[in-house]
């Protein structure tokens, strides 16, 4: 068995393969242009968002960093497809999302994304190996394979010998592992992670942020917001956010037309 947690070894099979530097034909998986949000509460109006434009291109390790309340939770929202801008446009995988109703947001967040939260939103009453089934079994795999990658993940990410025990038995570190391998189980092309330090000591932090730079060297991409500059340090490419728009694209500004218009993309079979 490999334990990737604390090994050079990058993570096969990780869902995309990496950026090779050359922005002569991007392969873009996440666009925002133009998002706007704003939460209606009894004593005013929140404006959560105000014109965020975003690009995540495949095989990056990108960081989103700002205070809080500037934003960056509700624009991970908007890209895992579980909120829906006011204004705007959001594609992931050349798939816009303003578009879609909620069956079709349900269908394109099994079929693309993974997410890392995190106070680790694990399945208590199942075990680490449940935890990790369950998301391939509401995608339709069959059990049987879908253990099958389960337990090549736990292994993977260091836990195969804890696939029986209950998730409260692991220490924040090992937790946010699981929480990982159950993110990876459909293969996404596109991890979220919000905030997935937050909840850890500096030691399960560290685990964690090494875990994700070899997932990185392995291809696959990563979107993570924080307001921790080392955190933010793991990445590839740091993007900052403030009252709601992106004030630095860290190197790769979008494409925006003049009229503040995009290209279409495909929509949803």
């Amino acid at each position: 068995m490999t334990d990737y947690a604390s090994t050079d070894q990058a993570v096969p099979e990780a869902g995309a393969r990496p950026a090779d530097g050359n922005d002569a034909a991007v392969d873009l998986v996440v666009r925002v242009r133009g998002a706007y949000r704003t939460f209606e509460r009894d004593t005013a109006p929140v404006r959560a968002l105000r014109g965020a434009d975003l690009d995540v291109a495949r095989g990056e390790f990108v960081a989103v960093m700002g205070p809080s309340g500037c934003g960056k939770s509700t624009l991970l929202n908007l890209i895992a497809g579980l909120d829906s801008p006011d204004e705007g446009f959001v594609s992931v995988a050349d798939l816009d999302l303003t578009k879609m109703d909620e069956n079709a947001l349900a269908i394109m967040r099994r079929s693309h994304i993974g997410i890392v939260f995190q106070f680790f939103n694990l399945l208590e009453g199942m075990t680490v190996l449940e935890n990790v089934v369950m998301p391939a079994l509401i995608a339709g795999v069959k059990r049987k394979p879908a253990e099958t990658r389960a337990r090549d993940l736990l292994d993977l990410l260091g836990l195969g010998d804890k696939a029986r025990q209950a998730p409260a038995t692991l220490s924040g570190g090992q937790r946010q592992r699981l929480a990982i391998a159950r993110a990876l189980a459909n293969e996404p092309t596109l991890v979220l992670a919000d905030e997935p330090t937050g909840a850890l000591d500096s030691e399960g932090g560290e685990e964690v942020l090494e875990l994700f730079r070899r997932l990185h060297s392995g291809g696959q991409t990563i979107l993570l917001v924080t307001h921790d500059q080392p955190v933010a340090d793991a990445a590839q490419r740091l993007v900052r956010m403030r009252d709601g728009r992106v004030i630095d694209h860290g190197g790769r500004e979008p494409d925006v037309e003049p009229d503040g218009e995009t290209q279409p993309v495909a929509a949803p079979a």
